[in-house]
This record gives C-alpha cells, sequence and structure tokens, in this order.
C-alpha cells in the first residue's frame, strides 16, 4: 500500500491464509445459492454477514444484502421494526470496514441505507472522525464526509474551517486539500462578481504557500496549487482562430490552376467537388455549434444549412475546433471575389463544459471560383513527392521568394475579440512566479520548477491576450529550460515532462510570423502545377513527442513531422487544408494511433514509413478505437470482396479504419514490422486511386 514494501508470507501465515480461504469459498457458493433462488431467511442472512465481515470485497454479497433489506422492509409491521433492520446493516457495515477501510461496496451499502432514512447524520459524522483519526486521507470517508454533510445540510464555510483544522493537523494530506477546492468551487459559484472570486483565491495562496515553504517535497499542497491556477486563469469560451482568417482571399480551384497560371498554394484550395472547408477553434472544449448557433452568409453557396462537425469530439460532443464546407455550384465562375460573412454565437447555445456561455464573435473573407480548366485537369498528372533536403529552399533566406513571404502574412495568427487579462491576474501570477524563484533559490524541486515552468505559460497565455505581437519577449527560453532539467532530475517521468516541452516549443514556434518563417521552406517541383512554388512547414527533428498550438497552423497544406518522437498524431485533424504529410521516424506503434488522420479529406500524400506499427505485441493503443468488426459501429465492409482475395479482415481492421475514407495519392510505410505483401494487396483494395506505394509506381 502507497510504497510499503511486501514481507513474505510465515509457514503459519501461509496455513491460516489457506483455511480462511477454504471458509470464504464455502460461504460465497451458499450465499450464490441463497441468491439464485431468492431466499431472505434468517440463517441466509446470517450466512452473508459471515461472509461480509471476513471479505467486504464481494460485491455480490453486498447486492444480495440490499435485496433481503428490501424484503424485510416489506413485512415490517412498524417504524422500530424499521429501525431495527437498518441498524443491523449499519453494524455489519461498520464491521466490515473495520477490516477494510477501503472498501467500496461497504461504503456505497452505508450510503444505500442512510438515503432510506431514519438514521442519525450526528452518529455517522462521529463515525468519521473515529475513522478519520486512523486514516484521515482516506478518500472513501471524506466522498462519505460529503454525502453526509449534504443530507444534514451543514454549511460550506462550517465544512471550510474543518479542512483547515485537518490541514493543520497534517499538510499533507491530500484528501483535505481536495476537499476544500470542491468547497470553494461552491463557494465562489455563490458570490456574485469578480472581487469575491479573487478575494478568496488571493486569501488562498497565501493560505496554501505555508505548506508549500515548509516541506516542498510534499505534493499534495502543490495539487492544490495547480487547482487555484486553473481557477485564476478561467474564461468564458471564445473563437480563438478561425479559417479563412479575418480578411483573407481565397481561391478556390478544381486542377491547380487560374487563366493557365498556377497559383500559390498558401492562396488557393483545390477541391474537386468545388467545397471548401470552414474551421472554427475555441479556447476550450464548447457544444451546440450548429446552423443556428453560427450564421454564414454566402450568395452562391449552394445547399442547405450548412452542418458543423466536431473534431477531436469527446463523447459528450465537444470539441475545440468544428468544422463545415461552403459549397459551390459548377455555374458559379469568375474572378469576383464573393464576400463571406460569419457570426459565431448569433444566438445564446454555445456553451464550455462548465455551462459558460460563448460570446458573439464576426469574421469575415473572400473567395474566387474561377472558371475550372478541364483540359488541364484532364492533362494534370502527380510526380512523386520527395521528402529530401534538396527538394526545399529556406524562405526565410531567399528574398526573391517575396510573393511566398507576403502569401504567408496573409494568413498569419488571427485571434478573434480576445479575452483581456485583469489587473489581479496579472498580478497573482506574477507574485506567484517570485514566490517560486524564491523557493528554488534556496532548494532544488523538481516539483517546483514544474509549477514555475506551469505559472510561465500561464503569464505567456495572459500576456497574449493583453499584448498580441510580444510573443518574442516573453519566458518560452526558460520554461524549456526547466524541462530539460526536469527529464534530466526526474526520468521516471521523462514521457510527461517531453510532452510538455514538446507543447511549450510548439507554442513558442507559433507565437508570431517572424518565428514561423525560420521553419518555413518552399518545395520545387517542376512537372507538377499544384505542387509548383509550394510553402512547406518543416517541423522534422525537433524531438516533438506531442502535437499542440494546431490553431495557428491552420494554413498548413505541407507539413513535414518527420524524425521526431510522436506516438500519436491527435491534433492534426484541425489542419483541413492538409494535403501532404511525413511523419516518418517517430514511434507511432499502431494504424490506431493515426486515426484523427481519417478526418483530413484534402490529404494526398503520407508518409509514415520507418515507425513502429506492428512491432509491439500488445499494442493497447489497438484497442482504443472501435473495431469496424463490431456491429454498434456500422462499417462498410464487403467481406465476400476481401475473402476472395485471400486477405483475413481480423489482421487489417485497423488499417481499414484509417484508410478507408481517404483519397491517398501517394503512400509510404515501409520500415514498419507490420509491412508484407498481404497488407499492400489489401491497401490497393480500398485505395484504388494509390499511384504511389512505397516509392514504386503502381499499375
Amino acid at each position: 500500500m502507497h510504497g510499503r514494501p511486501r514481507k513474505a508470507p510465515t509457514q503459519e501465515e501461509q496455513e491460516a491464509s489457506s483455511l480462511k480461504a477454504v471458509k470464504l469459498r464455502e460461504l460465497q457458493s451458499q450465499l450464490l445459492n441463497f441468491h439464485r433462488n431468492k431466499i431472505y431467511t434468517k440463517e441466509a442472512v446470517d450466512i452473508s454477514t459471515k461472509l461480509l465481515e471476513s471479505n467486504p470485497e464481494h460485491y455480490t454479497g453486498w447486492n444480495y444484502r440490499k435485496l433481503s433489506v428490501q424484503n424485510l422492509l416489506e413485512s415490517a409491521l412498524d417504524s422500530d421494526s424499521v429501525q431495527s433492520i437498518l441498524d443491523e446493516e449499519l453494524r455489519l457495515v461498520e464491521n466490515a470496514l473495520k477490516q477494510n477501510f477501503k472498501s467500496y461496496g461497504a461504503w456505497h451499502h452505508r450510503k444505500w441505507i442512510l438515503s432510506k432514512g431514519h438514521s442519525s447524520t450526528d452518529k455517522e459524522l462521529r463515525l468519521l472522525g473515529k475513522f478519520q483519526k486512523l486514516d484521515a486521507r482516506n478518500f472513501h470517508a471524506w466522498n462519505y464526509r460529503r454525502f453526509i454533510t449534504a443530507l444534514k445540510e451543514i454549511p460550506d464555510e462550517k465544512e471550510l474551517q474543518y479542512t483547515t483544522d485537518m490541514i493543520y493537523d497534517n499538510f499533507s494530506n491530500y484528501s483535505a486539500w481536495h476537499n476544500r477546492s470542491v468547497l470553494l468551487s461552491h463557494l465562489m459559484e455563490a458570490r456574485e462578481g469578480h472581487s469575491g472570486k479573487e478575494n478568496v483565491l488571493g486569501e488562498e495562496f497565501e493560505f496554501v504557500r505555508s505548506a508549500l515553504f515548509t516541506d516542498p517535497d510534499d505534493q499534495s499542497g502543490w495539487f492544490y496549487h495547480l487547482w487555484l491556477l486553473y481557477q485564476t486563469l478561467k474564461r468564458e469560451p471564445l473563437l480563438i482562430t478561425s479559417w479563412p482568417s479575418t480578411g483573407s482571399n481565397i481561391q478556390l480551384s478544381v486542377n491547380g490552376y487560374l487563366d493557365g497560371q498556377s497559383l500559390l498554394p498558401v492562396l488557393h484550395f483545390q477541391s474537386k467537388a468545388r467545397k471548401y472547408p470552414i474551421i472554427l477553434c475555441f479556447n476550450e472544449a464548447v457544444e451546440g455549434v450548429c446552423s443556428s448557433t453560427v450564421t454564414v452568409e454566402c450568395e452562391y453557396h449552394a445547399g442547405d444549412d450548412l452542418i458543423w462537425t466536431p473534431l477531436s469530439a469527446n463523447k459528450l460532443d465537444f470539441a475545440q475546433a468544428w468544422l463545415t464546407y461552403l459549397n459551390f455550384p459548377d455555374e458559379v465562375n469568375s474572378l469576383k471575389p464573393y464576400s463571406v460573412k460569419i457570426t459565431v454565437a448569433h444566438v445564446p447555445g454555445i456553451t464550455s463544459l462548465s455551462g459558460a456561455p460563448c460570446s458573439t464573435t464576426h469574421t469575415s473573407f473572400t473567395v474566387c471560383v474561377p472558371l475550372h480548366d478541364l483540359k488541364h485537369a484532364e492533362l494534370q498528372t502527380m510526380e512523386r513527392i520527395s521528402w529530401k533536403e534538396e527538394k526545399f529552399r529556406a524562405c526565410a533566406t531567399q528574398p526573391q521568394d517575396a510573393n511566398l513571404l507576403h502569401s504567408l502574412g496573409n494568413f498569419k495568427i488571427t485571434v478573434e475579440n480576445k479575452p483581456s487579462a485583469s489587473d489581479w491576474s496579472m498580478e497573482t501570477i506574477f507574485t506567484e512566479i517570485a514566490h517560486c524563484r524564491e523557493l528554488l533559490s534556496a532548494t532544488d524541486c523538481k516539483i517546483g520548477k514544474l509549477t514555475l515552468a506551469r505559472l510561465l505559460m500561464a503569464h505567456n497565455t495572459l500576456i497574449s491576450y493583453s499584448r498580441p505581437n510580444d510573443g518574442a519577449e516573453i519566458h518560452y527560453d526558460e520554461i524549456l529550460a526547466l524541462y530539460r532539467d526536469l527529464m534530466k532530475m526526474d526520468p521516471k517521468h521523462l514521457c510527461y515532462y517531453e510532452d510538455e516541452y514538446s507543447l511549450a516549443l510548439l507554442k513558442q514556434l507559433t507565437s508570431n510570423t517572424e518565428s514561423l518563417l525560420k521553419y518555413s521552406y518552399e518545395y520545387q517541383e517542376s512537372t507538377s502545377p499544384s505542387m509548383k512554388s509550394s510553402l512547406c512547414l518543416r517541423l522534422n527533428g525537433l524531438s516533438l513527442s506531442r502535437l499542440g498550438s494546431m490553431e495557428c497552423l491552420l494554413w498548413v497544406q505541407m507539413l513535414d513531422l518527420s524524425h521526431n518522437k510522436l506516438r500519436s498524431v491527435e491534433g492534426l485533424e484541425a489542419l483541413q487544408l492538409l494535403s501532404y504529410l511525413n511523419l516518418s521516424n517517430n514511434k507511432i506503434c499502431s494504424f490506431t494511433a493515426l486515426e484523427p488522420i481519417r478526418m483530413l479529406k484534402a490529404l494526398q500524400v503520407l508518409d509514415v514509413s520507418y515507425n513502429e506499427i506492428g512491432a509491439h505485441s500488445v499494442d493497447s493503443s489497438r484497442y482504443l478505437c472501435s473495431s469496424p468488426m463490431n456491429h454498434a459501429v456500422g462499417n462498410d465492409w464487403n467481406f465476400e470482396e476481401f475473402a476472395n482475395g485471400g486477405i483475413k479482415l481480423n489482421d487489417h481492421w485497423d488499417a481499414f479504419l484509417v484508410f478507408k475514407d481517404l483519397n491517398l495519392i501517394q503512400l509510404e510505410i515501409m520500415g514498419n514490422p507490420v509491412v508484407n505483401d498481404q497488407l499492400k494487396a489489401f491497401l490497393f483494395k480500398i485505395m484504388p486511386e494509390l499511384k504511389w506505394l512505397d516509392g514504386e509506381k503502381c499499375n
């Protein structure tokens, strides 16, 4: 239990344990027989009592007790009989808890008895006091205490004082700190206005600081400090970026041509279906994005109300990024720009997980839909895309690429309707940074360094609200240095620090256009009109283990993420313009880890070569996705077609799940243990438009 070393049992202990197991199996067999036959006699109930007092973890035993209690209550003649039945159950639970204080079944059964009434909440509080003296941090007891105080309607202020006393008794009591956060959440919701919240949080920062300076290596206070930081930064949901960005001039083409001249890919989007993606990114996950809450005004949009789709939605259909498409009919062919105006939160309905409403935001752009040249569309052929160094030229070092750089400038990060950071928030974060640095000057505390990194990131966020052009002046270099130190100090949590380092690095790289230009390159392909003078963002070789800040890269069509440490590509689903993607030489260990790219309908070129797909005999990520073999998911498998080809469906369902809806022309999968002739044949079956596979042209 919590780091306590186990001792090998003695011979006597082993024999006693064996005898106890025999008795428990006998009692269990009898109880199951009673349960199956619905026998609730006194003898049967006594058997269940013996079993549960010896083994409180027997869930079926507790369920049987509930049924037996219900049976007894129905035949009770008066209130005294009812009270006697319930008191007996409370006595049983108390004995069971003495055997195992952390028995879920026992605590739930006690709650169930209390919900019947006829029991004293004062007695329960006294009993809790005894239990919490034995184990002050037991979260079962604290959960039960919240249940009792709600029944008894004890004021939150009184319970807050109780947590204060418990923390003064032992500031390492994480459960007391957690209960304090629950109580303060209720109290701050009840107090109207920001001043009440600011006063409460200010006092709590001072309160927890005493614990942090007393024992910097104890994590309980630091976790509470993290909760206070989250409350300080809490904002209403807002639209932070969108694509197309405000003021953009977009050109939609079928084949990459406009009056016989190729277009800069940054300025145009190629779509045979003549539809254009619109992406909205919020500062937190929201729901309620639909044609009622978001209005799109466009003269030549073909179709009824727009359907908004959540990207990376959780099971509750909340998502930070949302997608819809503008459809243009074939008769719309003109160099005249069509104006598109979008109003987000036109009417109330877009809300966050906490229920906070989204503020109204406006954005607009223009779209040109030129006459598409069918002759060029028919003759256009695509050569194999190469990711070799000689194919790229750094934009920042080529003055002659002025037009290309200007194109990127048009699509720099645009944040709509930013919230202003309050003076109190800025002052509070600044004060906490100063105290954290003071503490670290006296002790080399790893969780202190982690907190300082988080505080600096919070400070950067607040600065971005107030002064969006100051990205180069804030603390990213210090944050990255802190995470490098933590990787050396605490190798057990290396993966977490690598992820946080990656998120901070991507924040730094996307903080302004100038930093992005350092990683922007021009790709030259002379014979492919759609690829002529194309812009590529190269984030290769940066040791990235996690993706972030994708809301700042919505304009990217060609992305190189090779030679990193990525195990997942979560976040890429927001890049709906992405056509060319290099994920080679990462640590992706299954096709299911690529699931987010299923949403990238514009993707034509994908390189996942030299990863670890198929290298692990047990791959848990493979089972995080619902198998298409599951009828509950819904699928379009043609079983006979694959069976006739000698392909085993069970071996490749995850590949089918990822690739079946993509329109890939080029795919690189070599260097992965899973690759064999059968898999390649399977991929040809599900992607008939594939022209290149592992560097070889397909017939």
